[in-house]
């Protein structure tokens, strides 16, 4: 089992009952976005990817690694009983309810290309319907996060936090034993999510 990520199809006829939920919901809590009606005009403006869920705990992991300060390791290089010390570290984090990217559930639910009314992720009331336990995240802040610790697995962004695409082609041919591949694999698919979404005015959708 693995995470599918999608931009450009929450607006297509199968998934528009999906989209006005998710509106309705936002627009409830002051968040004022809906998914476009016109259908993305090319290959430039949809995305999609696809991984492990392991590979999503493993990038959770080292960001809050480099948020407490502590050393940056791949989960390649750490043993099993390590590596669940983490991850209770990931739940204490997780708990402060700050982060886009540990505040999302790991299968559903979406991140918009919307300002929030507080910096923090939207978690909406149960009665509201939207997949992923009603968390809702967004795209700038995600997207910020991800810039924050790139450096920590090896990613090289320009001054301005983009990703140029000689960067991106290397993350692409990363060698598979690479120490960060499952997390850098993970952090390649939401940045290149979160940039098409803002881009287009389309939400990330994980199923």
């Amino acid at each position: 089992m693995g995470l599918a990520i999608s931009v450009g199809l929450l607006g297509t006829p199968d998934l528009r009952e999906e989209a006005e939920v998710l509106h309705r919901a936002l627009a409830a809590e002051g968040v004022a976005w809906r998914e476009p009606a016109t259908a993305p005009a090319g290959p430039a403006e949809v995305f999609g990817a696809g991984f492990p869920y392991s590979y999503l705990s493993g990038l959770r992991r080292v960001y809050v690694l480099h948020r407490l300060g502590e050393p940056v390791t791949g989960a390649r290089e750490v043993s099993s009983e390590q590596y669940d010390e983490d991850l209770e570290l990931v739940d204490d984090e997780t708990a402060v309810l700050d982060s886009h990217l540990l505040c999302h559930a790991d299968h559903e639910g979406y991140y918009v290309p919307a300002e929030f009314p507080f910096e923090d992720p939207l978690f909406l009331p149960e009665g509201a319907g939207v997949p992923g336990a009603g968390m809702v995240g967004s795209c700038g802040p995600l997207l910020a996060e991800l810039q924050r610790f790139a450096a920590a697995i090896g990613i090289r962004l320009a001054a301005d936090g983009s990703l140029a695409p000689e960067e991106s082609a290397r993350l692409d041919a990363l060698p598979g034993d690479d120490p960060f591949e499952p997390e850098v694999f993970a952090w390649h698919a939401l940045y290149r999510a979160c940039r098409t979404s803002l881009a287009t005015g389309h939400a990330i959708v994980f199923g």
